[in-house]
């Protein structure tokens, strides 16, 4: 202690005390503290959303009598369950002992006022026992992302349901008719689907009556000259092609994911190069197979690709987190679970797909294709994120 500095004493402390105290009181009226239910001093404050405080009890018989969760001045809703403000309550406890102390006691004589709290307390036991059930937050997709899946969802179920109200059955696909067989209006259904140009020349076709005998015979000279007069070589060369894979094939080349499930089983040949792509190079496969489509799928093959970009960046992600806690000894056990889940789901849709009907097959596959990148893309930010973490 520095010398020269004298200390007040106690009894010097209690005077500055006592003169401060009844100046302190004075400022401040009971009325301040009063509730606007009962309008008498607040007793077990309670405060609101919107900052108004009630009698613990004033509000819970608002309560009971309207069943409302409103403010009983400004009725706007409050969320949770209000608690006492314990600061206001001890405040007012201290500055007004005698008065409130009345208050408490006219309350426990009042058995509506106990009944009142009780129903009040079980309500709020109830809420918050499922407060912990409504915060939990979904680890794949939750939050903004569960919101646009559930949005996306409603949109495609509604979309493919009117689609398949509204199109025209097609009894025959033409994969698995023999184009020697096919007719003049089978013909035209075959070029029709070659693209919008292709709507030029139906009708010329159509004239000639060209079945699938003659078409098959019909060369780039014949297209040149009379009577399809197929100037433009282009189209020229997109017919010829096209023709060529149905002279390979004996039937129509399928158009669409749905007609695979009527087109013959592939060649040895075809099997063995999906395996190695599959067992190697998985994505590759299907960044592929949507490259090919993506003049006849724009935004499908589209989707697709970006998929499979996301998905090598997290198989790239597992490998690293592999690499870091060195448990690349792991990785035939990991690769034999994964390969053993993945066969027993494609046997199960392997034996489903030929038994369900196109609208379920169009609903399973649009929002495997659309919502995917969505899901994928959140759980691309969370790596990251978390390798940022391990970073600091």
């Amino acid at each position: 202690m520095e010398e020269g500095v004298e200390l007040p004493c106690e009894t010097e402390k209690l005077d500055m005390t006592a003169s401060i105290a009844p100046t302190f009181s004075r400022q401040i009226s009971m009325s301040e503290f009063s509730c606007h239910c009962c309008y008498d001093i607040l007793v077990n404050p309670t405060t609101l959303n919107c900052g108004h405080s009630f009698c613990r009890h004033c509000l819970a018989l608002w309560w009971a009598s309207s069943k409302k969760n409103e403010c009983p001045e400004c009725r706007e809703k409050w969320e949770g369950f209000p608690k006492v403000n314990i600061l206001l309550r001890d405040a007012i406890e201290k500055l007004f002992p005698d008065a409130s102390e009345q208050r408490k006691d006219d309350i426990r004589q009042n058995s509506d006022v106990s009944r009142s709290l009780a129903a009040f307390q079980k309500y709020g036991n109830g809420q918050a026992s499922s407060a912990p059930n409504a915060g939990r937050v979904n680890p794949r997709g939750g939050g903004f992302f569960s919101g646009v899946l559930t949005a996306l969802t409603c949109v495609a179920v509604v979309l493919l349901g009117y689609h398949w109200s509204s199109r025209e059955l097609e009894d025959d696909l033409l994969v698995h008719k023999p184009v020697v067989r096919w007719g003049a209006e089978e013909v035209i259904h075959w070029l029709g689907q070659l693209g919008p140009w292709a709507a030029l020349y139906k009708e010329r076709f159509l004239l000639e009556r060209v079945n699938g005998r003659l078409l098959l015979t019909l060369t780039d000279e014949d297209f040149a000259k009379a009577p399809y007069h197929i100037e433009n070589s282009s189209h020229r060369k997109a017919i010829l092609v096209e023709l060529d894979r149905v002279k390979m094939l004996g039937v129509k080349p399928p158009q669409n994911l749905w007609e695979y499930k009527d087109l013959k089983e592939p060649a040895w040949k075809q099997w063995r190069e999906f395996l190695v792509k599959y067992s190697c190079l998985p994505y590759q496969l299907i960044a592929e197979f949507a490259w090919d489509w993506l003049e006849v799928h724009y935004w499908t093959s589209r989707f697709i690709i970006v998929n499979a970009m996301l998905l090598s960046v997290l198989e790239l992600f597992s490998f690293w987190r592999l690499w870091s806690r060195r448990e690349l000894k792991t990785i035939p056990h990991r690769m034999w679970s994964h390969f053993w889940k993945v066969s027993t789901q494609g046997l199960l849709v392997a034996i489903l797909w030929p038994l369900m009907p196109q609208f379920v097959c169009n609903c399973l596959f649009y929002w495997a294709l659309y919502f995917n990148p969505i899901i994928n893309i959140d759980l691309v930010v969370k790596e990251i994120r978390r390798l940022e973490t391990q970073v600091l």
